[in-house]
């Protein structure tokens, strides 16, 4: 693990060496009033680099050295700032607003256990994987949570009710010191019912009072997994589906930390129709995804009519991303999706606007893996402010084009080949737009095109993607 730990830091400074700082992330990021801020400025560049930051609100402050941002703000209000970083040969800025009144302007990014370690999950793994977002640079790029999934749980709740921890987890205010200390959050997982998925306990009759460990845990995320909770339910009718929700979210709400709400139960009872209305900042509107092809295909086309649904707080969520070293049970190893299924589950998850949430084992990662992740273009599709999730222009055969409007006027054209044999296409843009295009930028290869006839010729590679932004 140190030697694979060591062989990614060195890319990474190699990588940086002799580059001046460039900054990277969403220019929005909202919290609620008087509820602790925690925001790490994400920018790449030679180091050292120094941060400073004009206009921040009463209650917030920027460690210069490292790019942090907490605190906590009493007033609601958007509030216009500028981010300066700057290094010895240069420097970068960004015009960066505060909204404090809301959160999850942009879709959450970050890393989850379950896809790799299953209940196995240990405190030293959990540790492990916020040292690799920070030690490789991904926290650089924007990836945030390290959440734990099912597995944490003790066997039984204390006399007074109150869950706890088993002993993979010794001390879990001091795991979440230690991620927010790298100015990363912190995740955690439960379901409405008697028992979870891997059967530990859930939070069924004791939902305020797990929400109040949870605050005093620090955590930043709670995913709330149906799991057993359809065991109390007659059905899976709408209204027993909403009730657990609803009634959690009221104490999340009530709750005096800022705790990103995922609602996951599979796309039961259309819940794109309804997730926002029970306070969800976002809802599976999948089964569980797996490391294949057909399941990839399957997943994407299921998302095909949900665009309206998405918004800034609130995304649809087709499961988290199989990428790198996965092993749901008690062996690891190499997702069995080729690189270009690879390119194209991580193309279309950032075009759909879903929240991006890492399962591989970090400690392993391979350089391929890397330079997905940390495309710049790419991610900036998945965090651009004006939340629009792809939709669905075009389908003939085995070839799908998505188009997702950016906030900067242009727009992103992903060409899809579900197919078994590459494809060259021509695409007429007037299908796209009204408004004349000029040029193309290849957000995978950097190519970037002038536009002629207002149309586009792409070779699409089996089972890949071609995606382009356009203005």
């Amino acid at each position: 693990m140190k030697a694979a730990n060591t062989l990614l830091v060195l890319l990474l400074a190699i990588a940086c060496f002799g580059q001046k700082p460039e900054i990277h992330g969403p220019d929005i990021y909202g919290a609620k009033p008087n509820r602790p801020f925690l925001f790490k400025i994400p920018a790449t560049g030679a180091l050292p680099i120094s941060y400073e930051i004009y206009g921040l609100p009463d209650g917030l402050q920027v460690d210069k050295s490292t790019g942090i941002i907490s605190g906590s703000c009493p007033n609601i209000g958007i509030y216009q700032t500028i981010v300066l970083a700057k290094n010895s040969l240069g420097a970068d800025t960004l015009f960066f607003d505060i909204h404090i009144g809301n959160v999850a302007l942009t879709p959450p990014m970050g890393w989850n256990s379950w896809n790799v370690f299953g209940l196995r999950v240990t405190d030293k793994d959990i540790r492990n994987a916020a040292d690799v977002i920070v030690s490789s640079g991904l926290i650089n790029h924007g990836w945030t949570y390290i959440n734990i999934d099912d597995g944490w749980e003790s066997a039984e709740r204390l006399p007074n009710g109150e869950i706890a921890a088993n002993d993979k987890f010794p001390d879990m205010v001091a795991l979440s010191d230690y991620i927010h200390s790298k100015g990363l959050k912190f995740g955690i997982y439960s379901s409405p019912g008697p028992k979870t998925c891997g059967g530990y306990l859930g939070s069924l009759d004791h939902e305020e009072q797990d929400i109040k460990t949870y605050e005093k845990w620090g955590v930043d995320y709670l995913k709330y997994d149906l799991c057993s909770y359809a065991w109390q339910t007659k059905g899976l009718k709408k209204e027993a589906i909403q009730a657990p929700y609803i009634l959690m979210n009221k104490f999340i709400q009530n709750s005096n930390r800022d705790i990103i709400y995922s609602l996951c139960q599979y796309g039961l009872a259309n819940v794109w129709e309804w997730g926002a209305s029970v306070g969800g900042n976002s809802w599976r509107t999948t089964g569980d995804i797996v490391d294949t092809w057909a399941s990839v295909q399957r997943l994407l086309n299921k998302q095909k009519k949900l665009a309206p649904y998405a918004q800034p707080g609130h995304w649809n969520d087709p499961d988290m991303l199989v990428l790198g070293v996965v092993g749901w049970n008690d062996d690891s190893r190499k997702c069995r999706l080729t690189e270009d299924e690879q390119r194209l589950h991580f193309t279309m998850w950032s075009m759909l606007s879903s929240p991006l949430l890492l399962g591989c084992d970090l400690t392993k990662i391979d350089p391929f893996t890397m330079s997905l992740i940390t495309n710049d273009d790419i991610i900036a599709l998945n965090q651009d402010r004006l939340g629009k999730q792809a939709v669905l222009l075009e389908e003939k055969g085995k070839i799908q084009v998505w188009k997702k409007e950016l906030a900067d006027g242009s727009f992103a054209l992903a060409f899809c080949n579900l197919g078994k044999k590459g494809k060259f296409t021509t695409y007429d843009l007037a299908k796209a737009t009204t408004k004349a295009c000029k040029t193309t930028k290849d957000l995978w290869t950097a190519l970037k095109t002038d536009v002629r006839d207002n149309k586009l010729t792409v070779a699409i590679p089996t089972h890949g993607v071609v995606v382009v932004k356009v203005k």
